[in-house]
């Protein structure tokens, strides 16, 4: 996941200079960004809904490694797009040498195709590794560690913004093997991003086992099929996970404004500052100093904030709860021991304290992040725009975390239910999945899980009988990011996605379509548009807040909860 994230910030950070640098105009720029949605809206759920029907144990390797393969083209095709436009032309003897004005002409014809073509390929290839990615670790991860997964996840992500745009800072022409690469600062830049993508993903393919499923006599899957599928979860969808989705829907009309427009608002915010037009390269390193702040918030945020939802041990199932009347004794006899040993050392008894819901700090940080968008109204100086992009680093490392964690541990938690839970959904108990088994001779084996339903939770009607098939996982995923996706299908104006929203709030303030006007004489002075569009954007995610807390917590969460009620139960029976 981080040298997928490097390999982002090939595109995020250098994608619009290096199509400018070659001729390609804004107008044309804006359609090659195009890539980055239509990937997302195609390329996750049809590679997560392939993938789920696969029966094979490389079912997600395969997709990761063919999404590597054609990452490594499509970066190593943009690193030399202009000697390979050259070598063509010259290969077809179109004009007369290097001199000739009609082949000078056809080399940058050629070479803006090639780089828009490898833009397309590059955003398909990496939203097909990302999904396969975050597939693969739904399947791994037991049930109870899948939070702890997801917030690595959010850590690699802004650890790999972090060493991709670090390396954007360095001068690596001086650096002694890289500068016999030969070319621009944006070419040894990509071929880095190629090795540092090939080893972690050797590293994650070589280190992780899949476990092959027992194949269906059925015919074999169609695209059409796959698409049915794809439609059929969407509108089976389960009513937590739909709302996680739209969640994100409103969460992601927040987010968009803000990373597209941030280095713009710094350069608004400098021009205020100085009353002056300030310099236009001083203005983006500025704002992209900012962002690189931003990410190492990040990556601090997501390494202390998921230590307030660790799940403690002792309110997990055990191996050795069975049935329900095992659990109780269990836990009666665990209270018993820690009475007596509390007793022994004189202190009071201490039963472990509950840790945050997912969904409450999802929904902090969703409020958060509308404090800070309304912030602006009175940010005036460089210094407080700094700050104010850099704490926007904590609820990111949130949204690259908690959505995450909940829909996998909903997938995971419903995906095999034993006989038990079909012959009894009524029962008020709702035991989560835990590790219960692991074979001796092989960590990777998979774990044997059970648990029961409540019927109040998952609405399953009292006579129902649950299909054991596994939940598509991978489609399920590919839906959440369509979610994501979706704010930026809006239509689009300017050289920059804007929504109509947006786009209204800037001809209202600024008089102008979008928020950067390049041929503009002042490019930030006099502008306040952006500013006008966070707030826009602060709006919606209170809007996001307000479903957030519709979300119900996960069955791993309500289980530790009961067992602490349980717990407290038997306390209160000790004292009596």
């Amino acid at each position: 996941m981080a040298g997928a994230q490097i390999a982002w910030t090939v595109e995020l950070g250098y994608g619009t200079p290096f199509l400018l640098g070659l001729g390609l105009s804004e107008q044309l720029t804006s359609l090659v960004w195009l890539a980055g949605p239509i990937s997302g809206l195609v390329a996750q759920p049809v590679i997560g809904a392939v993938s789920d029907s696969s029966t094979s144990k490389y079912r997600r390797r395969f997709w990761i490694i063919l999404s590597t393969v054609a990452l490594v083209i499509s970066t190593f095709t943009l690193a030399y797009c202009q000697s390979l436009a050259a070598f063509f032309v010259d290969l077809f003897d179109i004009g007369a040498g290097d001199w000739d004005e009609e082949r000078n002409k056809r080399v940058a014809s050629t070479a803006i195709g090639f780089a828009v073509v490898s833009f397309y390929v590059l955003d398909f290839a990496l939203n097909g590794l990302q999904a396969s990615l975050r597939n693969l670790l739904l399947d791994i991860t037991p049930a109870n560690q899948l939070n702890a997964g997801n917030a690595w996840h959010g850590r690699m992500t802004n650890a790999g913004n972090i060493i991709g745009f670090g390396f954007g800072f360095l001068p690596l022409a001086k650096l002694p093997i890289i500068r016999l690469l030969g070319g621009d600062q944006f070419r040894k830049f990509c071929v880095i991003c190629i090795i540092i993508l090939v080893i972690t993903v050797w590293m994650t393919c070589f280190f992780h086992e899949e476990q092959e499923r027992p194949t269906q006599h059925e015919k074999k899957s169609t695209f059409t099929d796959v698409l049915g599928n794809i439609y059929t979860a969407i509108v089976n969808l389960p009513k937590p996970i739909r709302r996680v989705c739209y969640v994100q829907l409103f969460a992601f009309m927040g987010w968009f404004p803000f990373l597209f427009y941030s280095t713009t608002y710094m350069g608004q915010v400098m021009a205020y500052e100085l009353q002056r037009e300030p310099d236009h390269d001083i203005a983006t390193r500025t704002g992209e100093f900012a962002l690189l702040l931003y990410s190492i918030v990040g990556v601090i945020a997501g390494t202390i904030l998921p230590h307030l939802a660790t799940r403690d041990r002792r309110l997990m199932a055990h191996r050795g709860d069975i049935n329900e009347d095992a659990e109780v004794t269990r836990l009666r006899n665990t209270v018993h021991e820690w009475r007596v040993e509390a007793a022994r050392q004189g202190k009071p008894l201490r039963l472990p304290v509950m840790p945050f819901l997912l969904r409450n700090v999802w929904t902090g940080a969703l409020l958060f992040f509308s404090l800070l968008m309304f912030s602006t109204l009175f940010i005036a100086t460089v210094f407080q725009a700094t700050i104010f992009i850099s704490l926007v680093g904590i609820c990111w490392a949130v949204a690259m975390w908690v959505p995450f964690s909940i829909i996998m541990e909903l997938l995971k938690e419903g995906s095999n239910p034993t006989p038990e839970a079909n012959r009894r959904p009524n029962h008020t108990r709702n035991l989560s999945t835990s590790d219960l088994t692991r074979l001796a001779n092989d960590e990777r084996q998979p774990l044997l899980r059970r648990r029961s339903y409540n019927e109040s939770d998952y609405e399953i009607p009292s006579q129902a009988v649950i299909p054991q098939v596994p939940l598509a996982g991978g489609t399920v995923l590919g839906i959440h990011n369509l979610a994501i996706v979706m704010p930026q299908f809006i239509p689009i104006k300017s050289s920059i996605q804007v929504a109509l929203v947006t786009s209204a709030i800037f001809r209202i303030v600024d008089k102008t379509s979008s928020g950067f006007d390049i041929g503009d004489e002042n490019t930030y002075l006099g502008h306040n548009g952006v500013a006008w569009v966070l707030r826009f954007g602060g709006v919606c995610t209170l809007c996001g807040a307000l479903i957030a807390r519709m979300v119900p917590p996960t069955p791993t969460e309500k289980a530790m909860r009961r067992r602490l009620g349980e717990m407290k139960l038997l306390e209160e029976e000790g004292m009596a």
